[in-house]
């Protein structure tokens, strides 16, 4: 049997991974780095986009 593929609609812009960890490239006093969590402003950090709107013809 053929296996169809998913429909899961995966955001373009970060591909399924919306919220990441940037290093600054500095440490703090404890010797961790220092990151900025970064969130992607297309799907707001659900890594899925909503379907496109269909427009209905209205007229002749």
């Amino acid at each position: 049997m053929p296996q169809h593929a998913s429909t899961a609609r995966i955001c373009r812009d970060c591909d399924g991974f919306p919220t990441v960890a940037i290093t600054t490239g500095t440490r703090h006093a404890d010797g961790t780095r220092a990151t900025l969590r970064i969130t992607c402003p297309t799907c707001k950090g659900t890594g899925t986009t909503t379907p496109a709107a269909s427009f209905a013809r209205a007229g002749r």
